[in-house]
Order: structure tokens, then C-alpha cells, then sequence
């Protein structure tokens, strides 16, 4: 029987409906694997290495902490960012991160002097620090079966793009004739991000008209994120007072304070249970050993110190992404009574990743560094996909404000002993490349310990305040069981009720090798294969 043409002009808009949720779901995936990384490769400072292109007015320590302000600025927007989340529907709020992102590229070929550096970087921070929780809401507000495969995507590419960082932003700068272009290194992936979200918002829109996707609507806690809001604008000024020729041990020892204070948090700041204090941990410690220990690494095998350089570390790179995000998606497939050991092992096989460092740095070859940066990605995606699926929104938010104030820490703990080191290097009266070479890769074994060290302490704590929330004997697990409880339905996308609960709750990065190109020759730089 043939259809009337009413009906069928019917089922063709059906038709599409049907389609748009799966095209948001595309959409997503692709801005999440583009759009993450812009946001984590504006953290790195890289000015100091096209120094001798600077003008002479604008040499000196001036520039370098001009350029080193986009991340205590993008951790103090990240928990802004997540709660206008509550008012503002995510697709408008990616398209104003990534809209920051361009304007900041835009104007970075104009910049001249070392205020207008710093304004451009602190652009760089707001839209970082305003694409980090978008694109992570971007994906949990999808249909539960599409969420099973973009938060694992996003996991993936968060540890990604943290292990990646340092290198991504060193390799626009390998023979380059300005300096300007630390200030826009991958202008035109801007630009397709920006078009991918203006398409994601469009669709989104047709969308919620036609009823054919349902949106987020839970809410991020105000609360909690306040709560974050101030350590993370502490921890940014305490960094900033840092470059203004501090003690190493100074340093070592107020970074140190600052993740402690973020651990507190984690542990106080009951978010949905036992499920968001798990996150906030992970969160912590991700953010704290994955960025700061890539860079020291990349450093440390830059030709220049006799290393394989950036074009010797792309294929681990490579190998490494692909085994993160097969970990990743794995990890969201199984069943939800492994999550405790999945993040567990996740944490361990990080462990095992700053193990590797110590094992198989330095090297000439680039083919060992696999161990390490796998181990650190697979176990730092794999972790955090198993405790965002043990959590909700709302706490998800919150970890997410603790690992950049974390990835801050773990700079300033990193550079205070690189510069320890280094300094004893130029005090024993033998400073040659052969000398050079061990201080760095001295440091580098030594924050590797330090940074395996605070993982084991996570582990720890975090086990220790879950025996005692299991305990029913214990005051806390009464408590947590009560929040559970009211914020369960909000792991479904649905509204959740009010916690009752909730209230109880420029260090320049990496001191850079003495090179005027990333992948500067041997003798360009001062060091030689047998420096190694």
C-alpha cells in the first residue's frame, strides 16, 4: 500500500531527527580530540627557547613571565568555566573557548612588547581553561550509549594531550625566523575547531527544537567548585611569586604545601560519595605526573643533548595515543564492579610508567621511550575513564578544577629540583655538556622518584578514606550513603536533588636546554652522542 504523501513527508522529518543525535555524537568525538589539545599545548612555556630572536628591549626575565601566564590563569577560569555551565548550554560556551583561542592566534603575529605577550597569554589561558570542562560536558551530556564511547575518548585525549604538550609546542618553533610564532603554533587547527564548534552548535540547536536530543541537565555545584576556585588562585599567585629568584627549596617546599592542600580537598570535599572523592584523587594525580614528567622527558631527549629529538619521539608518541585510547575504551566497556580496580591499576600502571623513566632515560634511540610514555598515558586514561564512570557530573567538574592547579604543583616541584640540581652543576667547577647532561637527566630520575612517590600516597589515602566510608560503623560511610543517594539520578542525566553534603566539604615550566632550535645539531648546542 502506498504511503500518503503527508505521512511520508512525516517519516522523512522523522528521519532526520533520528540522525541529528548521532551527528552531535561525531561532532563531539572530533572536537574532543582537536579541541583538547589546542587547550593543553597553550600550558607550556617556550619563549626562552627563541630567545636570540627576541628584540633587545624585550629580553630578560620579563618575557618569560609574561609567556608563563596562561597557565595560573587557566586554572583559575576552569572552575568559572564549569560553573557557567549552570546557566549557559555547553555548545555557546565551546565556541567562546575556542573563539579566546583564536583571537589570541589572530593577534599573536601583531604582538611587540612584553605587556601585549602577556595579554595574548592570558587569552591563551581563559580559552583553555574555558574548553577543558566544555568538552567535557560536551560529552557526558550525550545518550548513554554514545557516552560510553566519547568519555572514554575524552580520558584518552586528555592524558594525550598532557604527555604530548611540551613537544607540540616545541615543534612550530624548529628553524623558525620570528618568535611570534610561540604565540599562534597551530593557527590553522584553531581554526578548524572553531568551525567544528559552530557546526556543533547549529546542529545542537536544530536538535533541542525538534526534541531529538536530550541535553545536560544536571547542574554543576557552585559550591564545590567555589571551593576549588580559591587554591587554585592561590596556587597561581604562589607560582608567579616563585620567579622572582626564590630559593630552590623554597620552591620545592611551598609546591609541596600546595599538594597537600589540594589532597586535603580532594578528601574533604565530599562530591557525590565515594565515586567523586575517588575522581578528585585521580584528578590530582594525573595532572600532577603525566605533563610535568613529558616535559622534563622531552627535554632530555632533544638533539641538542644528544637525544633522538622531536622527529625521533613521534612514533612513541604515536604508539602511545593508539594504545591510550584502545585502554581507555576498554576500561569503559567493563563492568562497573571492576571500577575500583581499574582505577587502581591505572594509578599503578603510572607508577610503573615513572619507573620506566628511570630505566630507560637518557636514550639515542627513540623506540624505548614506548615504555614510558605508554605506561603513563594507558595508566592515566584508563584511571580516569573508570572514576568518571563512578561519578557524576558534579564531581567530574570538581576534579577537573584540582588537575591544573595539580599540573602547576608538579611544574614547581619539577623545577625546584631541576634548578637544584643544575646549580650544583654550575658550582662544582666542571660545567661541561658531559655535566650538563647528567643535571638534567639527574633531575629527571629524581622528580620521577618524588612523582612515583605522591601516586603511592594517593593510592594509599584514597584506599584508607574508602575502608573507612564502607565501614558502617564509621560517620563518614552514613554520610556518603546519604549523598549517594540523593545525587544518584543525576548518573543518568537526569536531575538530581540538592547534596546535603555539599557544604562540608610563574614558575617558568622546565628549565629548557641551552639551544637555539629544538632540533638543533650537536654542535649547535653544545652536547654530543657521547654525552649520552
Amino acid at each position: 500500500m502506498a504511503v500518503p504523501p503527508t505521512q511520508a513527508a512525516g517519516l522523512a522529518s522523522l528521519g532526520r531527527v533520528n540522525r541529528l543525535p548521532l551527528v552531535l555524537d561525531v561532532i563531539v568525538g572530533l572536537l574532543t580530540v582537536v579541541a583538547l589539545p589546542l587547550a593543553i599545548v597553550a600550558i607550556p612555556n617556550t619563549i626562552s627557547v627563541v630567545s636570540a630572536l627576541l628584540p633587545p628591549e624585550m629580553a630578560g626575565v620579563g618575557i618569560l613571565r609574561a609567556h608563563g601566564l596562561a597557565l595560573p590563569v587557566m586554572l583559575c577560569v576552569v572552575p568559572l568555566a564549569a560553573a557557567a555551565l549552570r546557566w549557559f548550554p555547553t555548545a555557546p560556551v565551546l565556541v567562546v573557548g575556542l573563539a579566546f583561542l583564536a583571537v589570541a592566534d589572530l593577534a599573536g603575529g601583531f604582538a611587540g612588547s612584553t605587556p601585549s605577550v602577556g595579554a595574548l597569554r592570558v587569552l591563551h589561558g581563559v580559552g583553555a581553561g574555558v574548553l577543558i570542562p566544555a568538552t567535557f560536558a560536551a560529552s557526558w551530556e550525550r545518550r548513554d550509549e554514545a557516552r560510553g564511547v566519547l568519555m572514554p575518548i575524552w580520558a584518552a585525549a586528555l592524558a594525550v594531550s598532557l604527555l604530548a604538550a611540551q613537544a607540540l609546542a616545541l615543534w612550530p618553533l624548529d628553524e623558525v625566523t620570528s618568535w611570534r610564532v610561540t604565540l599562534q603554533p597551530y593557527p590553522l587547527l584553531t581554526g578548524v575547531a572553531l568551525a567544528l564548534a559552530a557546526v556543533y552548535l547549529i546542529v545542537a540547536r536544530m536538535a533541542r527544537e525538534s526534541g531529538g536530543v536530550r541535553g545536560s541537565e544536571t547542574a554543576p555545584d557552585r559550591g564545590h567548585l567555589a571551593l576549588a576556585a580559591g587554591p587554585s588562585a592561590g596556587i597561581a599567585v604562589l607560582a608567579f611569586g616563585t620567579t622572582f629568584d626564590w630559593p630552590s627549596g623554597l620552591i620545592v617546599a611551598a609546591a609541596a604545601v600546595a599538594v597537600v592542600m589540594l589532597l586535603a580537598m580532594a578528601s574533604v570535599a565530599r562530591v557525590e560519595g565515594p565515586g567523586g572523592r575517588a575522581l578528585a584523587f585521580v584528578m590530582v594525580a594525573v595532572g600532577l605526573v603525566v605533563l610535568p614528567t613529558a616535559a622534563q622527558m622531552t627535554y632530555v631527549e632533544l638533539s641538542g643533548l644528544g637525544g633522538p629529538g622531536l622527529s625521533g619521539m613521534w612514533v612513541p608518541f604515536g604508539l602511545a595515543t593508539l594504545i591510550a585510547f584502545a585502554a581507555a575504551l576498554m576500561a569503559g566497556r567493563l563492568d562497573e564492579a571492576l571500577l575500583p580496580k581499574l582505577i587502581g591499576g591505572g594509578l599503578m600502571t603510572m607508577v610503573a610508567g615513572l619507573c620506566a623513566v628511570r630505566l630507560v632515560i637518557p636514550t639515542i634511540s627513540g623506540i624505548p621511550l614506548v615504555l614510558p610514555f605508554a605506561l603513563l598515558t594507558a595508566g592515566a586514561a584508563v584511571a580516569v575513564t573508570s572514576a568518571v564512570r563512578g561519578a557524576g557530573l558534579r564531581a567530574a567538574l570538581f576534579g577537573l578544577s584540582l588537575c591544573f592547579p595539580a599540573v602547576l604543583s608538579g611544574f614547581l616541584l619539577g623545577t625546584g629540583i631541576q634548578v637544584a640540581w643544575l646549580r650544583a652543576v654550575s658550582t662544582s667547577g666542571q660545567v661541561t655538556s658531559q655535566a650538563m647532561v647528567d643535571g638534567f637527566v639527574g633531575a629527571l630520575h629524581i622528580w620521577a622518584l618524588v612523582a612515583g612517590f605522591a601516586v603511592v600516597v594517593v593510592l594509599v589515602l584514597g584506599a584508607v578514606l574508602a575502608r573507612r566510608a564502607s565501614d558502617p560503623h564509621s560517620p563518614a560511610a552514613g554520610r556518603s550513603a546519604s549523598v549517594a543517594q540523593v545525587t544518584e539520578p543525576e548518573k543518568d542525566g537526569s536531575p538530581g536533588g540538592p547534596s546535603t553534603g555539599g557544604q562540608d566539604t610563574v614558575m617558568i615550566p622546565v628549565v629548557p636546554p641551552p639551544a637555539r632550535s629544538p632540533e638543533g645539531t650537536a654542535g649547535e648546542d653544545g652536547g654530543d652522542d657521547s654525552a649520552r
